[in-house]
């Protein structure tokens, strides 16, 4: 009687290899199906009401993340969660047609705390009337190029130099050198102070100029004399921050991180 045959050497390894691909997508399934049970962002209404989460932050299930959302424990802030957060906070009809700016932006990138209200920019190109009952926000009708907006999170962001040189020629002082630091310190923002510098006094007809250029001064008095430098190339950029990136040949985020 003939004995069973016995299982080869290459018959092992294929069904090795075919159990340990089987348990492979097993485990990747089930990491997709918990990130699915459990977001990296929770707002009220979905799935929990607003008492149900502080309750849950109370208990240390979630982490209180920004004024009204929560996230699991441990995981790191970083400008792509905050800005989906922020756009968690814009209403879904206008989310495509406004820009974070200004201190709103500031806190996305890590360099500021969360504003109370948004500050939403709109393209001049864009009508602005029928966004003017947005709550919680605060609108700001600019001339945007397209150097000055990112996408990031799933919300149109200004970029790091836009941000900075809106928050030098908008923002009271208190808040802006705070900010206008924390944009400087960071070398992956791509915000130069020379470049800053240029930008300011490249903008035509602001009246808020050498207040700017004093709130730079208080970071680098030596740099920004008096809160007065002069440029050799005066250029007037009808699309703000892009035109003084062109001028002085430096590259600039303009893609989504």
């Amino acid at each position: 009687m003939a004995s069973p045959p016995t299982p080869s050497a290459a018959g092992t390894g294929r069904e090795a290899r075919t159990h340990a691909s089987r348990t492979g997508c097993q485990e990747n399934a089930a990491e997709a199906g918990a990130a699915q049970r459990f977001p990296e962002l929770y707002a009220p209404g979905g799935p929990f009401a607003g008492p149900e989460l502080q309750s849950l932050a109370a208990d240390g299930l979630l982490a209180r993340f920004h004024q009204h959302g929560y996230t699991l424990p441990g995981i790191p802030a970083s400008p792509q969660l905050r800005a989906r957060a922020a756009a968690g906070a814009v209403p879904a009809a206008i989310r495509q047609r406004v820009v974070a700016g200004r201190m709103t932006a500031a806190w996305i990138y890590g360099c500021a705390a969360e504003p109370d209200r948004l500050a939403l920019l709109v393209d001049a190109k864009r009508r602005v009337s029928s966004l003017r009952g947005t709550r919680g926000c605060t609108l700001h009708e600019v001339k945007l190029g397209p150097f000055d907006v990112i996408s990031l999170g799933g919300l149109m962001v200004s970029s790091p130099l836009r941000t900075a040189l809106d928050i030098a020629l908008h923002v009271e002082p208190e808040r802006a050198v705070p900010a206008l630091a924390g944009l400087l310190a960071r070398p992956q923002q791509d915000v130069k102070l020379r470049l800053l510098v240029r930008a300011i006094e490249a903008t035509p007809r602001v009246p808020h100029k050498r207040a700017a250029l004093e709130k730079l001064a208080l970071l680098a008095p030596a740099f920004v004399p008096r809160g007065a430098v002069d440029v050799e190339d005066p250029v007037d950029p009808p699309d703000g921050a892009q035109h003084v990136a062109e001028v002085l040949r430096v590259a600039h985020l303009e893609s989504e991180l």
